[in-house]
């Protein structure tokens, strides 16, 4: 999710669920250690709980990285053994380290030793021809022994070589077997599956056999997927918020971020998928992608996105906060 999970993301997905545990994109050991910090690490207190997601290879560097990490207030750190791209394979992490089990294991060994919160890995199910369960089971008891206790499973194998990540998106199929086979084996582990997961019907189904359940690129694209979860599977009975109360609970944030110098665009880029499937919605994204990116613009453009997308759909010209029209 580089590029994409970043901070504004975040702090929009908060206001529609308060339990489900935000990511921050793959950051690097380098970014961290000679980049902007607040740039990388920076995050309101709003979006608790969230973890840092690190991507680097050495060990010293990620104990270091994962330790200004906790000082800056994350929840947990989380090493990225899952992604394939090739800016990340030329600098030797991500996916290519399911090659390395050993050295994972001492990455690992050294963030837990230099952190008290929980450090965990993101993997996928295998790479390129090293794909058997074997392999994969061989690789979990490697960095178990290191103490690792939390494996994210992306249930699709990475290919290092002859794909596109965009084509490894589709391209082999998912495996869910194989995390469940995880979980069977080590009953011990917190086993979270991921990949492919599009609604909260199968995250449930999910459930029945692993630990936990990873959404990626359909909550960003549907954000409001999440309006359920802290219900359904967090027991948790609070009102669920409408679409349009989290417009509002945003504006608040989006003046801040503004007077910060923060342009409008990088916070509403996120926002296009907010109503997905309601009526007018293509209104509210055009507006959004038209006037979000033009210099000196304000929240007005969140609010005249809006007003148009009411008046497409059900021909309203005035709104009032707390509308339940789109629940």
């Amino acid at each position: 999710m580089l590029d994409w999970t970043d901070r504004h993301c975040r702090y929009l997905l908060r206001q529609i669920s308060q339990h489900t545990l935000l990511y921050t994109e793959m950051v690097t050991t380098g970014a961290i250690l000679h980049g902007n910090r607040e740039r990388f690490l920076g995050f309101d207190h709003r979006e608790h709980p969230v973890a840092l997601q690190l991507g680097g290879s050495e060990p010293r560097t990620l104990a270091e990285c994962s330790r200004i990490g906790e000082q800056a207030g994350y929840d947990e750190i989380n090493l990225n053994v899952g992604c394939p791209s090739d800016r990340v394979q030329s600098g030797r992490f991500g996916a290519c380290l399911m090659a390395e089990p050993a050295l994972v294991a001492d990455c690992i060994g050294a963030m837990k030793a230099a952190v008290s919160v929980p450090v965990t890995v993101k993997t996928r199910i295998g790479i390129d021809n090293r794909d058997s369960y074997d392999e994969l089971a061989h690789f979990i008891a490697c960095v178990r022994q290191a103490g690792c206790e939390t494996f994210i499973i992306h249930a699709r194998k990475a290919y290092l070589q002859g794909l596109s990540p965009k084509e490894n998106r589709t391209v082999p199929p998912l495996n869910y077997d194989y995390a469940y086979r995880l979980k069977r084996q080590y009953p011990d582990l917190n086993i979270v599956i991921n990949g492919g997961i599009t609604d909260l019907d199968a995250a449930e189904r999910h459930l029945l056999k692993v630990d936990g359940v990873m959404l990626g690129r359909s909550a960003y694209h549907n954000p409001y997927l999440l309006a359920e979860v802290d219900r359904r599977l967090f027991q948790d009975q609070h009102p669920v918020p409408t679409r349009e109360e989290v417009v509002e609970r945003m504006l608040p944030y989006i003046e801040r971020e503004l007077k910060r110098g923060s342009p409008l665009k990088h916070i509403t880029r996120h926002m296009l998928g907010l109503f997905q499937g309601v009526p007018g919605a293509r209104h509210w994204r055009r507006h959004l992608s038209e006037h979000g990116p033009r210099k000196g613009v304000g929240i007005e453009v969140v609010t005249q996105a809006r007003q148009q997308m009411l008046t497409a759909a059900y021909g309203l010209t005035t709104t009032s906060a707390g509308c339940q029209i789109y629940g």
